[in-house]
């Protein structure tokens, strides 16, 4: 018999915490980051005659390569590689010291990728754009599938990519997954236009949650990170396209991980879709005193580790 689901994520948690505490006192010593604390190089990826912008921090010789994906409203850059003086919080620099290839994508009308004549971004887009420049990064790194982490929103669309291209990637990271994988979204008629409402300070600063989790600095710093890089809120539509994600149709290494004070993440959600992934290599972390933001808190060292870890474990070659 399962025990109660509280004590099920302490579980979790806790044997989350041990495997971190282990793999610290084995980690390989590598040599200095050279892309670390740089700004990132920028490149154009044609997803169906659409450029879509990725940005990408390299080492010189990685051990394999990780592209992210932004949640719903702000784009990669605020949330990847944010410069705070005297706090180290870029998720890029983080895994190019660990020696991954560190790259991440604006989806349509977010940060240095213009929306599409359409005016609207869509699950299914989505999804196809993140297979294309999955294509793209195997092609840099000698045809080598690279890691492919969502966060938030990015990581629904990731899941999609995940059941419909295993293909492309080696491994499956969803983080902060925001939905319950039971909820139906109702089929509704294509809005006539949209409505490019303006982002706001109010909206970048929400997600953080937990106090003392972020310095004043910080918060500051990805507030104006984030306004600068998204003015104008991205436009969804057809989000009833979600409806087609089935975590059993899942095969590839799974990673989840939230915050254990991350309101999307409460209740049974995660368990469910924890339970019906389709593959056997699977671990699920919760991130103590972590919310929604987990990945730029105090919590962004454990965030890291628990990622490349899990990455790192032995584990059988797959057959292609």
């Amino acid at each position: 018999m399962f025990p109660p689901m509280k004590t099920r994520m302490m579980l979790v948690a806790a044997l989350g915490l041990m495997t971190l505490h282990a793999s610290l006192d084995a980690q390989e010593t590598r040599p200095a980051c050279a892309p670390c604390g740089k700004a990132p190089s920028k490149h154009i990826v044609s997803a169906d005659g659409h450029p879509i912008t990725v940005w990408a921090k390299r080492p010189a010789s990685p051990r394999g390569a990780i592209l992210l994906v932004h949640g719903r409203r702000w784009s990669a850059l605020p949330n990847f590689d944010l410069r705070v003086p005297g706090e180290q919080r870029s998720v890029m620099d983080a895994f190019a010291a660990s020696g991954y290839a560190a790259y991440a994508v604006d989806l349509r009308g977010y940060g240095a990728t213009s929306r599409d004549s359409t005016g609207w971004l869509t699950p299914d887009r989505a999804a196809a754009d993140v297979a294309a420049v999955l294509d793209w990064i195997a092609r840099q790194e000698q045809d080598r599938r690279p890691v492919l982490l969502g966060y938030s929103r990015g990581s629904t669309i990731a899941l999609l990519v995940a059941q419909r291209h295993p293909e492309k990637l080696s491994a499956l990271v969803l983080y902060a997954f925001p939905v319950h994988i039971d909820s139906m979204r109702p089929v509704r008629p294509d809005p006539a236009s949209p409505p490019r409402a303006r982002n706001t300070r109010e909206g970048a600063a929400e997600d953080f949650i937990t106090p003392g989790a972020v310095s004043p600095a910080l918060r500051a710093a990805y507030v104006n990170a984030a306004i600068a890089a998204d003015p104008i809120t991205v436009d969804w539509a057809r989000m009833h396209e979600f409806n087609a994600m089935d975590p059993a149709a899942v095969r590839i290494p799974t990673l989840l991980i939230a915050g254990a004070r991350d309101p999307l993440a409460a209740g049974t959600s995660h368990s469910r879709l924890f339970t019906r992934l389709g593959t056997d290599d699977r671990s699920w972390i919760v991130l103590p005193e972590a919310d929604h933001a987990a990945h730029i808190e105090t919590s962004h060292d454990a965030f890291i580790q628990a990622v490349t870890t899990f990455l790192s474990r032995p584990r059988e070659k797959r057959t292609r």
